[in-house]
């Protein structure tokens, strides 16, 4: 990857009224970069060509801001990280945010740890666990002003991993593709169950390959009850209906 691979990334950012800084091109380019490269010997990502990581993983995870104004955002917790994704680069675009990644397999946490050596990221942190023992510990559990999840997964599911870790007031922002309103209705019972209320969506298309995307935000406003999230494998195994 080099910066002109960036030209779709820094086109996008422009509708929201941001630019990169030198330090934050050499950033996204090096991420690229490693990317491509652990690619061949792990699978990250089946996306490999330069330009569309920059619009499919870079931009993509940038369009939270459509809903959330991150530079007002103290914590972050991006669940299901995988790769990095959205969590790294909204701590590149906001670099003042405290971001924890977490991710269920190590080998993904190293690669992690690698690009927070490589990019020199501050107050971050790779966790290994998954989403149901994590939001059992006190130093997660709801301690976040957001969690940010691109995890596959269904929208209720969801809903029972990440809205725990959320303080009250803060927010679950899920990223989802075009059959999020199907989803938002068949959550709906978990999504009030975990303390959460559906705020907003919004739909849009990712230029310049037109992708469809939803952005779904769920908003905090009571404290999850303490039997949740249920054991590991429950939630996505049986939904809460």
């Amino acid at each position: 990857m080099n910066l002109e691979d960036l030209n779709a990334l820094e086109s996008g950012l422009s509708e929201y009224g941001l630019s990169l800084s030198d330090k934050q091109k050499n950033q996204f380019v090096t991420y690229g970069s490693m990317l491509q490269e652990w690619n061949q010997k792990m699978n990250l990502t089946a996306i490999t060509d330069s330009e569309e990581i920059a619009v499919k993983h870079f931009l993509d995870s940038l369009t939270g801001i459509r809903l959330v104004d991150f530079s007002k955002v103290e914590t972050l917790i991006d669940l299901g990280t995988g790769a990095g994704f959205p969590g790294i680069p909204l701590k590149i675009m906001f670099p003042e945010m405290k971001v924890t990644l977490a991710d269920s397999l190590n080998k993904r946490i190293n690669f992690l740890n690698s690009v927070i050596e490589q990019l020199e990221l501050n107050i971050v942190t790779a966790v290994h666990g998954r989403a149901e023992d994590l939001a059992r510990k006190p130093e997660y559990r709801e301690q976040f002003d957001v969690c940010a999840s691109r995890a596959v997964a269904n929208l209720a599911t969801l809903s029972e991993y990440c809205i725990p870790f959320v303080k009250n007031k803060g927010c679950f922002l899920s990223y989802k593709g075009p059959d999020a309103d199907w989803e938002i209705r068949e959550a709906k019972n978990a999504i009030e169950r975990m303390g959460g209320r559906f705020e907003n969506s919004d739909h849009f298309t990712l230029p310049p390959y037109q992708d469809e995307r939803v952005l779904v935000l769920i908003r905090k406003e009571k404290p999850t009850p303490k039997k949740y999230p249920r054991q590991a494998g429950t939630p996505a195994k049986k939904p809460i209906q």
